[in-house]
């Protein structure tokens, strides 16, 4: 059976690291060499006395920076649960360690850019989410786990993961290029896990929700929409439903990503930037490559588009609409809902109509189950794609509510629930239910936007309360600050940790020295200025009244005339990702 080991003492030499695996009967000893970066197997007699010593919980990879190669290792962990019997951790603390032993190679301007890139990765090591099983394989469902050969079972769990949620795949370059070394090469999957025992007349089973982000098209919310050439979607997550009772087991998958096509949606100042969709890109190209994909993994999909049908949003739903009906695939079915009109006025009832114009499809598509015998008793047939524009809030809502469905029906069919009964009305499992959603939602949303998720509220309780709006409110107001002043430092970090972009060791000109356009500095400065001499002279009256209003109206009017400039120069004013092209991002 695939594993990698468990626990490792990491010995540290002037010469060399050595991990060490401490599993029960083995003698096994990664050598890395601090100079050649060579990787060689090794055994427990080779690690030198004299090495200091202390223990790690995995290896995370290695990623070559200004000032030479770095090991990033995890420190601490946390058990989050036993999935069929296989410990479940949670990566707490890390630790980036510098195969050279000091920085004094460097320029200062260089030492200045490594210190950089090093605060990226560890923003995006600190971004909460990165899972990982030594013996068990978190990235495949367990519909897909069940139909694999004899050889995938004997291959590393490096290599028979699915590479679009193996967050470290990059990091393990080196790793996985040596086969005897692939016990030591730990997959790190980045999302959501909870598992819960749970208990319905008096019968005890595990109820568990995996969110699995995909790595390819990462980012953060503005500037990664829409799809690349190779039709990978911005933000996609497989979200995965399992429960497990008296080995029986069951789950119901769900997908959501963004809109396929090529579109854009870059922050500018204002609160919510016209999205553009592309004139340039073949957009079918892209579209088809996507659903081809998503057809051949997952059967037949059910698009859910959630957004408005009016606004700036409307043209986003009527080329997806125009592109589905123009792949002409009876495989791909699509429906558009929207979100807010049905559900304006607090009318959250509405969100039924959805949930059972699509029963029919729902019950053709069935979910995975697999009885206490181990017989398969019938596979999931097909799944519901969900998006809105940020694939976050509207779109949890929604998977929440045909996850329940899903749950219904497979807990019935296990003898869990008596015929007649309803979920809704088992209230110990209604709130670790509605919880563990909004949980899911706050954590796919910290990853993607920077806060919590919107309308969790509904989520939690089923109702729409008035904390809930102002929250929404106060999420809302610093994830307009973070879009616009902070996520391009959180892009950045992302395209560095997974690859998109690497770093140059020679002292060549950096992206990071890209210096702001001088209008930036000289126009903040002159409306501060503006401003401030408004309320001075305001606060502090002239002669009269007349000569105050005067003073007051010119700097206030110098004020409005920069603010204007700056809102209307908005795209120098963000903070926009330096690492990777925009052309290489749209």
């Amino acid at each position: 059976m695939a594993t990698v080991y468990e626990r490792y003492n990491l010995h540290t030499t002037p010469e060399k690291f050595y991990i060490e695996a401490c599993d029960e009967g083995v003698d096994a000893v990664l050598a890395i060499d601090r100079v050649s970066s060579e990787m060689t197997l090794t055994g427990k007699t080779d690690v030198p006395p004299s090495a200091v010593t202390r223990p790690i919980c995995g290896i995370i990879g290695t990623i070559r920076l200004v000032a030479g190669m770095y090991l990033i290792v995890i420190t601490r962990k946390k058990n989050v649960g036993s999935l069929l019997g296989h410990a479940v951790w949670k990566a707490v603390d890390f630790d980036i360690i510098s195969y050279k032993k000091s920085v004094l190679h460097l320029s200062e301007i260089q030492a200045q850019e490594n210190k950089t890139f090093l605060s990226m990765i560890n923003n995006v090591l600190m971004t909460d989410g990165f899972y990982f099983c030594t013996d068990f394989d978190l990235t495949h469902t367990l519909q897909r786990l069940a139909n694999t050969s004899p050889d995938f079972h004997e291959m590393s769990l490096l290599e028979r993961a699915d590479q679009r949620f193996v967050w470290n795949g990059n990091l393990l370059r080196e790793l996985a290029a040596q086969p005897e070394l692939h016990k030591f090469a730990l997959p790190l999957v980045h999302g959501f896990i909870i598992i819960r025992p749970c208990r319905i007349n008096g019968k005890v089973f595990e109820w568990v929700l995996i969110s699995r982000r995909s790595c390819f098209r990462a980012g953060v919310r503005y500037y990664v929409r829409g799809i690349d050439s190779e039709g990978h979607a911005a933000n996609f997550v497989e979200t995965e439903q399992i429960v497990l009772f008296e080995g029986a087991k069951a789950s119901f998958v769900q997908t959501r990503g963004s809109m396929p096509f090529f579109w854009s949606q870059r922050p500018n100042l204002k609160y919510k930037p016209k999205p553009i969709i592309s004139k340039t890109m073949v957009h079918m190209d892209g579209f088809q490559r996507h659903f081809d994909s998503q057809l051949l993994i997952y059967g037949k999909q059910t698009v859910l588009n959630l957004v408005n049908q009016k606004g700036s949003e409307k043209p986003l739903e009527q080329a997806f609409a125009k592109m589905v009906s123009g792949l002409n695939n009876g495989m791909l079915n699509y429906i558009a809902f929207d979100f807010h009109k049905e559900c304006s006025h607090m009318r959250w009832d509405r969100l039924q109509l959805l949930v059972d114009s699509v029963s029919d499809t729902q019950d053709e598509y069935s979910y995975f189950l697999v009885n206490s015998e181990e017989k398969l008793v019938v596979q999931q047939k097909g799944v519901f794609r969900s998006n809105c524009m940020d694939c976050l809030d509207r779109t949890n809502v929604i998977q929440s509510l045909l996850a329940r469905r899903s749950l219904q029906s497979q807990l019935q069919r296990m003898g869990v629930l008596n015929v007649g009964q309803r979920i809704e009305e088992q209230a110990e499992f209604e709130k670790i239910y509605k919880n563990a959603w909004a949980d899911n939602a706050n954590a796919c949303a910290v990853q993607y936007a920077g806060t919590g998720a919107l309308k969790t509220d509904f989520t939690r309780t089923g109702k729409r309360t008035r904390w809930g709006l102002l929250m929404d409110g106060w999420n809302a107001m610093i994830r307009y600050y973070k879009n616009n002043f902070s996520d391009g430092f959180r892009q950045d970090s992302i395209d560095l940790f997974l690859g998109n972009f690497a770093v140059d060791e020679s002292d060549g000109a950096s992206p990071l020295r890209v210096q702001k356009d001088w209008k930036f500095l000289t126009l903040l400065i002159i409306m501060l200025v503006a401003f401030s001499m408004c309320i001075v002279c305001f606060l502090m009256a002239g002669d009269t009244w007349t000569e105050t209003m005067v003073y007051v109206m010119f700097w206030g009017a110098a004020s409005a005339i920069t603010a204007t400039l700056i809102l209307f120069n908005g795209h120098d004013f963000v903070d926009a990702p330096k690492l990777v092209h925009k052309e290489k991002m749209d």
